[in-house]
């Protein structure tokens, strides 16, 4: 009965037939097209960014706001209730937490007390965690990889330790040419999951150690000192529940690489022949003699709530109807701070843009049917960690054994025109010939992310789905712009990045071009199109650490 009344419905959209011919018809297609408006992309944008959405946090008025305007669009468009219980809504429950700590090392040198924000960050998601004592183990890395033949721990029992762990994934330099980074290792230069802080947290959780400790290095994490103790000196979130607290290490922290040069010393080891030793696969896990760490946190919790914002296209082919693609941006923004002179963090372009988008793509939706079923996901919390996507991906309203690729949207670009795309995370999945293929039918040419080693492939909401197994696509416009002279895209960029990124400036302006943009929405709307047509699915390449999650989901039907 439910699906056939969602055939019904897509049928009431006026776009299905009984003649498949004109359902799949290239007229159809560029009536979507066509339907494409930038004034319809900015009237949007206006609304979103506006003060009166107060810059969008979530559990504030603001997200009460954004999530009431996002549901009346899809319901303006005739669009079918995401939500299997028939509401547009999908509730995601948060919990923050703000730590206080003390910590110290002891060493056969003495106890040292470090300073908190100078010297280490520490977070719990408990209210009292005083761990006193705790031995402490160096693991490299802290990768367990099969598909590279890498594992850090071997058999060494870390259960009840402190870890101390190095950032980023192992830098293996080539047998070949030791001047270059073997590409058959961890992907050379760039990032893989291995080397983002949240996969050292989760394996320091299942490898059941007391605390993790990450020693920070500005040139493999991408990012200054500042950013961490900018990040994790204030609140910080997760999704809310009974297991919230069960799934971390009961202490989550970083130090300064000169903290852990000292440790080292103070323990009668050298902290750069550590790091050249867990280069090797042969490396194995060692203890720091007499050394131990001690942690006493406070931590302040509450729990809020807010919302993912889902609708759905109902697919028109019976047989594919029960098959997904998945659309997402997130709505959420930083909120405001009554204590600044320009108190509303606004997110025009992060992400007002980005959310506007998925509400253009899913009129446009409105003039073709796709033979499988297209879910435009609005998700919450972002900017929290990607909260809003890990609560979909982790309690799907569809099920991901039958969604077929995600593809993500952050930031449009308001410059103008390019001739290149730029593909974050390139060479994970054969989506990237598919957005080769129709990138080069607009004239244009598809480059890698020029900055690999920041893994940006883990850093936005698509990576919720990737988590688990789901292929996904993220790309940005690149920085040829079409009749500027080289160098000016970038320039735009940095300067965006540098004066308005999570700033109150990020604003609506007067002088921007979305052209470019609706060049990126024309991209996208191609490759959902294509995707819901056609009988291939979205494969991980060989070497994938996420492919073997993807078949054990197939394999399960989850």
């Amino acid at each position: 009965m439910k699906t056939r009344s969602l055939f019904l419905f897509a049928c009431a959209l006026g776009a299905c037939h009984s003649s498949a011919s004109r359902s799949g018809s290239a007229s159809a297609l560029e009536s979507a097209l066509a339907s494409l408006s930038a004034d319809e992309l900015l009237a949007h944008m206006r609304v979103l960014s506006s003060d009166a959405f107060e810059g969008r946090g979530p559990g504030t008025e603001g997200d009460k706001k954004t999530v009431e305007y996002l549901v009346s669009q899809f319901k303006a468009l005739g669009l079918a209730p995401g939500n299997p219980d028939g509401s547009f809504v999908q509730k995601v429950p948060l919990l923050g937490f703000q730590t206080s700590s003390q910590v110290a090392l002891t060493t056969a040198a003495g106890t040292q007390a470090l300073e908190p924000l100078k010297d280490y960050v520490a977070m719990s998601r408990l209210e009292q965690a005083k761990l006193d004592g705790l031995e402490l183990v160096f693991v490299g890395y802290g990768v367990v990889a099969p598909e590279y033949g890498w594992d850090d721990f071997k058999d060494v029992d870390v259960r009840g330790k402190a870890l101390v762990m190095l950032v980023n994934d192992p830098q293996v330099a080539s047998a070949q040419d030791p001047a270059r980074l073997d590409d058959a290792l961890f992907r050379g230069k760039a990032m893989t999951y291995y080397g983002r802080w949240t996969y050292k947290y989760e394996i320091a959780k299942a490898k059941g150690a007391a605390a993790a400790i990450l020693v920070h290095e500005t040139g493999p994490a991408g990012y200054p000192w500042e950013v961490v103790s900018g990040s994790w000196g204030r609140e910080g979130f997760d999704i809310a529940g009974p297991g919230a607290a069960e799934a971390h290490v009961p202490v989550e922290s970083w130090i300064q690489r000169d903290v852990a040069t000292k440790l080292c010393s103070d323990s009668g080891l050298d902290f750069e022949a550590l790091k050249q030793s867990a280069l090797s696969r042969d490396f194995r896990p060692l203890t720091l003699s007499g050394a131990h760490a001690s942690f006493d946190c406070t931590t302040k919790l509450r729990t809020i709530e807010s919302s993912n914002v889902a609708a759905l296209r109902p697919g028109c082919d019976p047989e594919k109807q029960d098959e997904y693609l998945v659309l997402t941006a997130h709505w959420d923004h930083l909120g405001k701070d009554p204590s600044a002179p320009d108190p509303i963090f606004n997110g025009a372009l992060d992400n007002a843009s980005g959310t506007s988008a998925l509400l253009e793509l899913a009129q446009a939706f409105t003039k073709v049917a796709p033979a499988r079923s297209i879910l435009f996901l609005a998700v919450t919390a972002e900017e929290k960690g990607l909260l809003g996507s890990k609560y979909y991906a982790t309690h799907p309203l569809h099920p991901l054994a039958r969604t077929l690729a995600n593809i993500n949207m952050d930031e449009l670009n308001p410059w103008g025109r390019t001739a290149d795309v730029v593909q974050i995370g390139k060479g994970f999945c054969d989506l990237d010939e598919l957005l080769v293929k129709i990138a080069a039918e607009q004239g244009r040419r598809v480059v890698p992310d020029p900055e690999p080693e920041k893994g940006s492939y883990f850093r936005s909401d698509h990576f919720s789905f990737v988590k688990q197994g789901v292929p996904a696509l993220y790309a940005e416009s690149g920085i040829d712009f079409r009749g500027r002279p080289a160098g000016w895209g970038q320039a735009q960029r940095d300067r965006y990045n540098e004066n308005d990124y999570h700033k109150p400036s990020d604003e609506m302006r007067a002088d921007w071009d979305f052209s470019g943009a609706l060049e990126d929405l024309a991209l996208y709307l191609r490759v959902i199109w294509t995707l819901s047509q056609g009988d291939h699915w979205p494969q991980w390449n060989e070497g994938s650490e996420f492919k073997a999650v993807r078949e054990a989901s197939l394999r399960a039907g989850r």
